[in-house]
């Protein structure tokens, strides 16, 4: 109770203490007067109940609302601080992702820059090698004129008669036409044959035979020379036709000339290659456009 209150409540108990003793010695008039008062007093301690009840009321109230706020804060707080942890843990993960990219960029541009160098080397050595290939090439103006192929073969073989025959070896032509004309040089096609009869004539190195079959299927020629000579190690036949290439069974020579017929043979469009065992033999295979 306040002191307001407790006043108010005192006034009013001597007023109604007056009013009751005023009843038999005051006048009317006086004990309406104190009447008065004594109500006033109760009114106004009335009022200051009212009062005192509302603000505390309004305090508790307001401490409910405060409590509220305090809780929907802490909540608030709860949730930003997940929110920030949340965030960092997805800021990480991307700096993580960014060092990893970074990585494999690195990683990238190396492993680019190694495939350049090496682009750059392999097309060094193919430049080369092109070059080398056309200062083999013999030299003709008549580079593309109709030539029978099978005529030209027979015209290898008759030039390296005495070398074949002083070898033991036999040099025969087979084929299903009597005539295959193609569009070349001559003098490279025959060049051709003879690079390839003088290497089984070199390294055959005991008697035998060299047949060179030729055929046509569809616009192409196909040409295979088989001799039944000693042959080289299949590790050893990828290499022939490398510039300078000799075997195992190596005999003195410059190593030109199976070089020089892939030469002639890749200018016309054509392919070329070998297939040997050893003890069975060397297969020259060679493919041309008959037009």
């Amino acid at each position: 109770m306040s002191k307001e209150q407790k006043t108010s409540l005192i006034a009013a108990c001597i007023f109604y203490v007056l009013t009751i003793v005023g009843s038999f010695y005051f006048s009317l008039t006086l004990i309406i007067i104190v009447f008065l008062l004594f109500t006033l007093s109760m009114c106004y301690f009335s009022y200051l109940c009212y009062k005192n009840h509302n603000d505390y009321t309004g305090a508790e109230h307001l401490q409910q609302e405060i409590g509220l706020l305090n809780a929907e804060n802490v909540k608030i707080s709860s949730d930003y601080e997940k929110l920030i942890k949340a965030k960092d843990e997805e800021l990480e993960n991307r700096q993580n992702k960014i060092e990893i990219l970074e990585k494999n960029y690195e990683e990238i541009k190396k492993a680019k820059e190694d495939v350049e160098s090496k682009m750059s080397e392999i097309s060094n050595q193919l430049g080369n090698e092109r070059n080398i290939f056309e200062s083999l090439l013999p030299s003709d103006e008549e580079d593309s004129v109709n030539i029978d192929i099978i005529e030209v073969a027979r015209q290898a073989i008759s030039e390296f008669s005495d070398a074949a025959a002083k070898s033991g070896l036999r040099i025969m032509v087979s084929s299903a036409s009597d005539k295959i004309m193609i569009r070349a040089s001559q003098k490279r096609i025959l060049i051709l044959f003879k690079n390839i009869i003088d290497n089984s004539i070199k390294y055959m190195q005991k008697e035998g035979t060299l047949v060179i079959t030729i055929s046509v299927i569809d616009n192409d020629i196909f040409i295979v020379l088989k001799d039944t000579g000693k042959g080289l190690p299949e590790s050893e036949t990828k290499h022939i036709f490398e510039l300078n290439y000799q075997g195992s069974n190596r005999i003195s020579g410059n190593g030109l000339g199976l070089t020089q017929a892939k030469a002639i043979v890749e200018h016309y469009g054509g392919t070329i290659y070998a297939r040997s065992n050893a003890g069975n033999g060397m297969g020259i295979y060679i493919q041309l456009p008959s037009v």
